[in-house]
């Protein structure tokens, strides 16, 4: 997707509307800054799925010591994500708040499937937009 049939500011009022990395599904995405902890929201459909807002910062510093590319992994939270993704980085202990990025129990996960297209939106990474098994690389 280009940034030219992207639209929205990323507030509440001015959401961005994006596309999933496979490019199936369309969603909308803002900063909700004044929550607690400040959130990335995604509204998908009816559903909303928040994210620590950090998420985007940590994610762009991971992928850049990394240097390389890597797999999204998108999964729900009841399930388990594929070592090695970022998905599995969006849950992990070891990552910078020690546990999940998702806020709302039950609707933690999907992380590899959100958020990469808000980072390619603000111009910190490259993301696959294959049918499935995409990768993201920092920018």
């Amino acid at each position: 997707m280009s940034k030219a049939d992207e639209t929205g500011q990323g507030t509440p009022q001015s959401p961005w509307t994006l596309k999933t990395p496979s490019g199936q599904s369309e969603f909308q995405a803002y900063r909700d800054e004044a929550s607690n902890p400040p959130s990335l929201v995604v509204v998908v459909g009816k559903t909303e799925l928040r994210y620590q807002l950090r998420c985007l910062d940590d994610l762009h510093k991971m992928l850049t010591s990394r240097r390389d590319w890597m797999e999204l992994g998108s999964a729900d939270e009841q399930k388990s994500a594929k070592e090695g993704t970022v998905e599995e980085w969006a849950r992990s202990a070891s990552n910078p708040v020690k546990g999940w990025y998702g806020l709302k129990k039950g609707l933690r996960g999907r992380f590899g499937n959100y958020v990469p297209p808000v980072m390619e939106r603000l111009g910190l990474a490259e993301v696959e937009h294959n049918p499935r098994n995409n990768r993201m690389k920092a920018l």
